[in-house]
């Protein structure tokens, strides 16, 4: 078992903000230009962030709503690894910590996300969209050389697709966390305070893991794809 390092309300609730990312999710799927989609997912991206700063400020005022803990997820092949950085990376630009849990011939069993409950369901609902995104274009790719491992191809694809959205997210967790007003710093900074000391009195014997590699040609494109990736949640499927 290994670790890789992480990795102002006014008290009226408005709508839904998991139902407003999916709505603009669902018009970016529906926008006529590429450069409409792109403002869509932006929003989307933008409101998740707001969402988990609101869900931090509300567990502050109401201490023991939002206790810290950890979920497992478990991961299959093929590309369990690099489904684990996805995951891992997605949990750290989001304030949890992460465990890898290693099976045989370097695959991962599991992935164990440690963190504040509503940021855990953050990582949850991101990571199901992303990886299903992921796999749409994952089918499709392949070498430009024909004498290229196809699964070293996908899995440095996949590496670069995690690494660029993670890019993605701890900008827009920043700058989400720096909207004027509410000492917001203040609260998140307390509260990954007390996920480092809950993560350290669960797990005190950790050994880091190596930093990730890649011997196949692809993780600029996965990167190209991270970047166009939507980090809203998933969508409606079918929606009005």
């Amino acid at each position: 078992m290994t670790v890789e390092p992480g990795g102002e309300g006014t008290g009226r609730r408005g709508p839904d903000p998991v139902a407003r990312v999916r709505k603009l999710l669902a018009k970016a799927e529906r926008a006529g230009t590429e450069a409409e989609a792109r403002t869509y997912n932006a929003k989307a991206a933008e409101l998740t962030a707001r969402h988990g700063i609101d869900a931090a400020l509300l567990a502050a005022a109401f201490p023991g709503s939002d206790p810290v803990g950890g979920t497992r997820v478990a991961l299959s092949d093929p590309y369990s690894a690099a489904k684990a950085r996805l995951l891992g990376w997605t949990a750290a630009a989001l304030r949890c910590r992460w465990v890898l849990h290693r099976a045989a011939r370097g695959r991962v069993a599991a992935v164990t996300v440690f963190g504040h409950a509503s940021d855990r369901e953050r990582v949850a609902l991101l990571f199901e969209s992303l990886l299903l995104q992921a796999t749409r274009e994952l089918v499709r790719c392949r070498p430009p050389d024909a004498r290229e491992s196809v699964a070293a191809y996908r899995r440095s694809w996949l590496l670069g697709y995690a690494a660029r959205v993670h890019e993605r997210l701890t900008a827009a967790e920043r700058a989400a966390a720096a909207t004027p007003g509410g000492g917001t710093a203040v609260v998140l900074a307390d509260r990954s305070a007390a996920v480092e000391e809950a993560f350290t009195a669960a797990y005190p014997h950790l050994a880091t893991a190596r930093r990730a590699g890649h011997s196949g040609s692809g993780f600029r494109a996965g990167a190209h794809a991270g970047a166009a990736a939507d980090l809203g949640g998933p969508r409606l499927a079918g929606a009005s």
